[in-house]
């Protein structure tokens, strides 16, 4: 399995989608508020989005500077948006009346983007599911008694079965997110992993069925790379035998599904530098948007996605195909690099100078990326001292950049260093 192209194109959005866009209060609500299916069952019997159009989707990822898109195909709620021969539970049953999974992947295509699946392990729907603690009748004593001879055999048929479906009914498809093992932990009861998944026999079943792809880390196997929720690492991901590629998934405001009242959005800017610290870290940014129940990604998170597009546009080449470097940024900025290009991500904007350790003799030419104006190298000079309008000198190898006094309009200003591929201890 070929991890080129992820660790290439650092940026994909996730789409979280399903019945949860018409409660529109969090893709758990089901969980959340402990629903019967008999009261989640008005949201399955009023699914209409007649807006849908994933071309529109598509457009606005590619916008946006992501490269692959990932689509819910089934949630923890059992809701199936495809026409699954295994299931009644399925969107061709609800008004809309129509499978969605086919003209997503067609759209993703089209706009050359890679074609991502997520697919829940857990399903609350399902008869043979065993009540457990994230299942939302936990509380509820007579269920619990009624479900107490739930084999969850019968339901790894379902769960393999349908995943053989989503990778034989619908083309290559480049990226599966499973989601999710959570046995053992002391806060879950009845928790499930590998073996209640047959994660073994169903990721033999993945790669046999699509050799190419690349799956997750949450069937309680390991996986081609590894998924931090909602939290940036600190650095470079390690495992036993070395770096591993990682791939954060972040939400917008906090919800995953459609959340018609959470206004709690992070800004373009910041969503900007947490994709520059993934890449500087040598990770992705899969970014979420939850689409509202008539198929529309709402105007807040358009809004956001334009701005991220307007800044990558013109700092592309910092992210796309570039990782972490061997050199160490000053404060309060990240260095990418990509063969004989560093590039220095400026957090904060400094008044005329920034100092960079390491880098005397080893840059051939400095621009800011935005506009391509030369920015002037200052070497060291040791003997210089700090008198009057004079700067004084800095520690031996560092380099110093003169900026304009004007912080360039744009999210994150970045300088592209040219590097001497000759000079002594050049990272490649």
């Amino acid at each position: 399995m070929s991890k080129e192209w992820f660790r290439h194109d650092r940026f994909g959005m996730f789409v979280h989608w399903g019945l949860y866009a018409l409660p529109a209060r969090h893709e758990w609500v089901k969980n959340r508020e402990r629903m019967t299916d008999a009261q989640y069952d008005r949201y399955f019997e009023r699914f209409d989005p007649d807006l849908y159009d994933p071309r529109e989707w598509a457009k606005s990822a590619r916008r946006a500077g992501m490269r692959y898109v990932v689509l819910t195909t089934k949630h923890h709620d059992g809701f199936c948006l495809w026409d699954s021969a295994l299931t009644e539970y399925k969107v061709t049953n609800t008004p809309y009346g129509r499978d969605l999974l086919q003209p997503f992947v067609e759209a993703c295509r089209a706009e050359g983007l890679r074609v991502g699946f997520y697919h829940s392990l857990i399903d609350w729907h399902h008869p043979s599911f065993p009540i457990d603690a994230v299942h939302p009748q936990r509380d509820d004593e007579e269920a619990k008694a009624q479900a107490a001879g739930r084999d969850i055999a019968e339901y790894r048929k379902y769960l393999h079965g349908q995943v053989r479906e989503l990778l034989t009914d619908f083309g290559q498809i480049d990226y599966l997110f499973f989601d999710f093992s959570y046995a053992g932990r002391p806060d879950m009861w009845g928790g499930k992993g590998a073996e209640d998944w047959g994660s073994e026999e169903l990721l033999a079943m993945v790669r046999e069925l699509q050799p190419d792809i690349l799956v997750n880390d949450r069937t309680g196997l390991p996986g081609d790379f590894v998924t931090p929720e909602q939290y940036q690492p600190a650095g470079p991901m390690e495992g036993p035998d070395g770096p591993i590629a990682w791939e954060a998934c972040q939400t917008l405001n906090g919800s995953w599904g459609y959340d018609r009242d959470n206004f709690d959005y992070k800004s373009p800017d910041l969503l900007v530098r947490m994709l520059i610290d993934g890449v500087a870290k040598d990770g992705n940014l899969l970014l979420n948007v939850g689409p509202t129940g008539r198929g529309l990604i709402d105007p807040i998170a358009e809004a956001t996605l334009a701005a991220i597009g307007d800044w990558v546009h013109l700092h592309e080449r910092s992210i796309r195909g570039a990782g972490a470097s061997q050199y160490v940024a000053p404060p309060d900025c990240r260095y990418t690099q990509n063969g004989d290009r560093l590039y220095l991500h400026l957090f904060s904007w400094p008044f005329k100078h920034v100092h960079l350790p390491d880098l005397a003799g080893r840059v051939r030419y400095a621009q800011l990326l935005s506009d391509a104006s030369e920015i002037h190298l200052i070497e060291p000079d040791p003997s210089r001292i700090a008198e009057h309008t004079q700067p004084g000198g800095q520690p031996p190898g560092t380099l110093t950049l003169q900026l304009p006094v004007r912080r360039p309009e744009v999210a994150v200003p970045v300088i592209e260093l040219f590097l001497d591929p000759t000079a002594s201890g050049e990272n490649s």
